[in-house]
């Protein structure tokens, strides 16, 4: 078997723990000798075993003289747990194969750097891209530094999300719907505007018992968010506000033990609550809307990935309400391009994903 073949499994372990491991990035391992697995690991979740440490402790046989394959550098840190590198050098591993560099300035390189200086042989970059797809989030994360942030919505033909009595149910089907689920458990947060909690009350969970819960980040600038709201139903949450916060409403919430992000000022500055929920270590925000929040961030340009489903239907009518609001561009030029575009049709619905960058 190849390298490529090796390190395309460690892929597959990897997705394992999908949304589970936020904000540590996915990573699976495994352990070949004299051309066959011996052992397998992935990182389960936050706090747990790193891949290279589970692949090690569920090996049976002796380590000596074997090949490690994983798809992102091994740690030289000491964090939840202890570093991996450590635990490979006393193994007997004699060649750790990984696709890419860690891109956290606490690992970077000094991972690969300490295994060479105990004698391990060391290889770098066999699909490099499809492992920083992989993890994608996490690599933005560090590159931007601020979030990754994909928007997702669900419109008409026309561009509308709903009629001008606000009704919206269902504009895309129930596979969309279903597919759109399963997006945020591959988030670590959704974020919605107040608007969207008073007309549609969502909860905002993956309504799996298989995929944790995001955490939700709702935009509400004066506090008007009901006290029995469904999104409220845990402290998973976090509340952006700004001085014009009813404060009445705030001391319920805080008594409760709801989280709160709040702006000195009359106006939520959206570059800045990314750099604020940076500090929290929160690497991937999903907007779900509504339009103006969506708007928003697009008019700042600080969006990297796009999920649009597109329903055929027609709803028309200036009061009906468009997907996007904000500003807008005053030139065709000046349109945020999508790259990496896919198209996928589920039942009549096509959903649009690509990237901004």
């Amino acid at each position: 078997m190849t390298d490529q073949f090796y390190l395309n499994q460690t892929f597959k372990l990897a997705k394992k723990a999908l949304g589970h491991t936020n904000p540590n990035p996915m990573v699976g391992a495994i352990i070949v000798k004299n051309d066959k697995i011996i052992s397998n690991g992935f990182h389960k979740k936050f706090g747990s075993y790193h891949a290279e440490v589970e692949a090690i402790k569920n090996c049976k046989e002796k380590l000596t003289g074997s090949t490690l394959y994983v798809n992102l550098e091994p740690c030289s840190h000491s964090g939840k747990t202890p570093p991996c590198v450590d635990l490979i050098i006393r193994s007997g591993i004699k060649k750790v194969i990984c696709s890419t560099l860690d891109p956290n300035p606490k690992v970077s390189g000094e991972g690969i750097e300490k295994l060479k200086k105990a004698g391990i042989t060391t290889s770098i970059g066999i699909l490099e891209e499809e492992a920083k797809i992989l993890n994608e989030a996490f690599f933005s994360f560090f590159e931007k530094e601020r979030p990754f942030v994909a928007i997702k919505f669900a419109s008409s033909l026309d561009g509308k999300i709903a009629t001008k009595t606000q009704d919206s149910k269902w504009i895309s089907n129930q596979k969309s719907r279903k597919f759109a689920l399963s997006l945020r458990g591959e988030y670590q947060s959704i974020l919605i505007g107040i608007n969207t909690v008073l007309a549609d009350n969502p909860n905002l969970g993956t309504k799996s018992k298989n995929k944790k819960n995001p955490t939700r980040i709702i935009l509400d600038s004066t506090l008007k968010i009901p006290l029995k709201s469904d999104v409220l139903r845990d402290k998973n949450i976090i509340i952006v506000t700004t001085n014009k916060a009813d404060a009445k409403n705030e001391k319920a919430l805080i008594k409760i033990g709801i989280d709160f992000i709040k702006f000195k000022s009359d106006k939520i500055i959206i570059r800045t609550l990314l750099n604020e929920l940076k500090k929290r270590n929160i690497l991937s925000v999903l907007v779900e809307g509504g339009g103006e929040v969506i708007g928003s961030f697009i008019d700042e340009k600080l969006i990297d990935k796009v999920y649009i489903f597109h329903s055929p239907i027609l709803i028309g009518g200036k009061e009906s309400v468009s997907a996007i609001s904000g500003k807008g561009v005053e030139k065709i030029a000046d349109a945020i391009k999508l790259k990496n575009v896919i198209y996928k049709k589920i039942d009549r619905d096509l959903l649009t994903m690509g990237y901004t960058n």
